[in-house]
């Protein structure tokens, strides 16, 4: 995974078996939350992989924005 200067986006690398995938997801409001990095490295558990990609901050699992009906 790879993260954008700004913390709004964020790219992933998936390679199936067969080929690579690149996803990306960017945020319209707000910031991805990232570990500290350490020589440019982060390691993620899965748990904190899954929180980072649904926009919760892993550090207190809370959404940081819901959008809401325009009804």
């Amino acid at each position: 995974m790879f993260r954008g200067r700004s913390g709004s986006l964020v790219k992933a690398l998936w390679h199936d078996g067969i080929g690579w995938s690149l996803y990306a997801k960017r945020l319209d409001r707000g910031r991805f939350v990232w570990p500290v990095t350490l020589g440019g490295v982060v390691g993620l558990t899965a748990v904190q992989m899954s929180y980072l990609l649904e926009a919760i901050d892993w550090r207190n699992p809370q959404h940081t924005w819901r959008p809401q009906s325009a009804g």
